[in-house]
């Protein structure tokens, strides 16, 4: 594969070392519990007013959001609902017949309690409360916990509250940051301990997430987000320019790429870029221009294959297709988040409203996992049984490549219901 870069990266992703103070905050939380969440909760944030938001709170904060918002929040919440519900119609129960006799199954459960973690911070991250409590409840799950960063002397911002409400966020909690997550996964505050914690965050949060793994699930490791846009020459460079920019405005380490077999089209794209950025406003601008300069690349390859080919190795988050025969490339991709087809769409739909989940693979993740979805939220566990008839079939294999793996117990068990249920019988079982 022979590709050009026309603008390659300057720098490669870098994270500061954030686990030596992620750990160490977590075992502050561990010895101090509530006390120690109260208290970096003051530090950091700067806030001391109660943890959990009462209704009245809750009423008080609906009435401020303007009703048109209110209409955007309820229009995004119907879509993504629809879409969760579509999923979770696809994970069905089973149960067959394996051998006369031998009944196995499995079931769909979903898991008792998730904390749903919504960003803050520089953006009021309305649409995660909407994607990560809507996707919960809809699975099934009974417990729902969401924490978001408090503003000093105002708490929660009054769109997220509504959204977390609306959604079916049955607890919600002035907490940000680790506090926020060991919280939830230790169960303080009277919080049911959660079995899985979900949404995006700043790196202290993904760590926190990091190092809880396993103690209790998590949807993802996320890393800083990204987008790849594939463009031939039918693309609009002024739409293409458009939604590298957008995207590179969530911060200076989020890479966006243009892969195109077209050099007039990169190259117009190129020209475009920095206008567009200059256009924005501040903070945005800063933080658009640092990932452009530092995180972005321009590729030219010399087929639609090639193009696929670097997709599915870099494996985008976000991966928009600007190209003539989309069923050809909806077909032919196989590693990314989320996939938008056409100039019609936009990474930002999907963000915001559209339906399906913005809680996405990133970093390259988009090559083992997808986004969160209803799945996340429930465990697909079997059963079986037999009668005796088939436990016969059973237990000689059973006690023979028990034997072959010298676990001895193992073959007992099978041994001891031949003998109980076939007495007088005999069995070869040993291997060989």
């Amino acid at each position: 594969m022979a590709v050009t870069y026309l603008k390659q990266a300057q720098q490669r992703e870098t994270t500061e070392d954030v686990r030596p103070r992620v750990e160490a905050m977590l075992a502050q939380i561990r010895a101090g519990r509530e006390d120690a969440v109260r208290r970096f909760a003051r530090d950091l944030d700067g806030w001391e007013g109660e943890i959990f938001v009462s209704r009245d709170e809750i009423a008080a904060a609906t009435a401020r959001v303007p009703p048109r918002l209110r209409d955007d929040i309820r229009f995004a919440h119907d879509n993504i609902r629809r879409f969760a519900e579509a999923q979770r119609a696809t994970i069905q129960d089973c149960e067959l017949e394996i051998l006369p006799g031998l009944t196995a199954g499995q079931r769909q459960i979903p898991v008792q309690a998730a904390g749903c973690y919504v960003p803050g911070g520089r953006y009021s991250h309305i649409a995660s409360a909407i994607m990560t409590v809507t996707t919960a409840k809809v699975a099934g799950v009974p417990q729902i916990a969401a924490c978001s960063p408090p503003r000093p002397g105002e708490g929660i911002p009054d769109a997220i509250l509504y959204a977390m409400d609306l959604c079916g966020a049955d607890r919600i909690l002035n907490l940000g940051g680790v506090q926020a997550v060991a919280a939830m996964a230790l169960g303080l505050f009277g919080l049911p301990r959660a079995d899985i914690l979900a949404g995006p965050g700043n790196p202290f949060v993904a760590e926190a997430k990091r190092v809880l793994y396993g103690e209790v699930g998590i949807d993802m490791f996320a890393g800083p987000t990204d987008l790849m846009i594939l463009a031939d020459d039918s693309a609009d460079p002024a739409l293409v320019a458009c939604d590298l920019v957008g995207q590179a405005e969530h911060g200076g380490n989020s890479p966006v790429w243009l892969v195109t077999g077209h050099a007039p089209l990169a190259r117009r794209v190129m020209d475009l870029v920095p206008g567009l950025i200059a256009a924005l406003p501040e903070p945005n601008r800063a933080s658009a221009a640092a990932a452009w300069a530092g995180c972005a690349e321009v590729i030219l390859c010399e087929s639609r294959e090639e193009m696929a080919q670097v997709a599915d190795d870099y494996a985008p988050e976000h991966l928009h297709v600007q190209a003539r025969a989309p069923d050809w490339w909806l077909g032919r991709l196989r590693a990314y988040g989320s996939l938008f087809l056409g100039e019609e769409t936009t990474v930002a739909y999907g963000d915001k409203c559209a339906g399906p989940n913005h809680v996405l693979p990133t970093s390259g993740a988009g090559r083992y996992t997808g986004g969160l979805s209803v799945h996340k939220f429930m465990k697909t566990v079997t059963w079986q049984r037999a009668t005796r008839e088939a436990s016969r079939q059973l237990a000689v294999p059973t006690a023979r490549i028990s034997r072959a793996e010298g676990m001895e117990g193992h073959a007992r068990t099978a041994v001891a219901r031949l003998e109980k249920f076939f007495p007088g019988e005999r069995f070869d079982l040993f291997p060989g």
